[in-house]
């Protein structure tokens, strides 16, 4: 707003787009991100040596603690069924299924992605944690074939590389295997 002499009421209102856009952080504010890196920042999980990016919409949450139920008749990397909140969610050893090797642990965590009745869980190493994905890959590392499908993309930050994962697409098909057992 305008205000030329103190006491005066204002003589116009500013756009609400105008008046936000008048704000200028002090440099270093935002955390040392500029405005690109910040959209570009990402979470991701691992499994393994497998870095996956859980996709910008999708809500997760991590769970210390959990009952798992399991079912019979079942494939060894289907762990059976969690409580959350009222609804029954899958939970997936995606691990297993990746047929990867069992490294030292410090403490296995229950990822939630989604809510209701799209929530699934799988077990991660470590806690989800920021990636930066500015550095595209030209060409995918090799992956297990059941993985292949679901992965759109890659991308390299210190050493490590982060895979575009469409968890929903992986784990639609999974189901569709476990229910062809039952």
């Amino acid at each position: 707003m305008n205000n030329d002499k103190a006491g005066q009421p204002p003589r116009r209102w500013l756009e609400p787009s105008a008046a936000l856009n008048r704000f200028k952080p002090p440099p270093g504010i935002v955390g040392g991100f500029d405005a690109v890196e910040s959209r570009r920042a990402r979470y991701g999980f691992r499994i393994g040596d497998i870095g996956l990016l859980i996709d910008q919409d999708t809500t997760s949450e991590v769970l210390e603690r959990w009952v798992v139920y399991p079912l019979p008749n079942v494939p060894p990397w289907f762990s059976g069924l969690i409580n959350l909140r009222g609804n029954l969610a899958p939970v997936f050893d995606v691990k297993q299924l990746l047929q990867l090797e069992e490294g030292a642990r410090e403490k296995r965590w229950l990822l939630v992605l989604d809510r209701g009745e799209r929530a699934v869980g799988l077990f991660v190493d470590g806690l989800p944690r920021s990636a930066i994905t500015r550095q595209t890959l030209s060409r995918l590392p090799p992956l297990p074939t059941v993985l292949r499908p679901h992965i759109a993309g890659g991308y390299a930050q210190d050493e490590q590389i982060w895979l575009e994962f469409d968890h929903q697409s992986f784990f639609r098909a999974l189901g569709g295997q476990v229910a062809g057992v039952v």
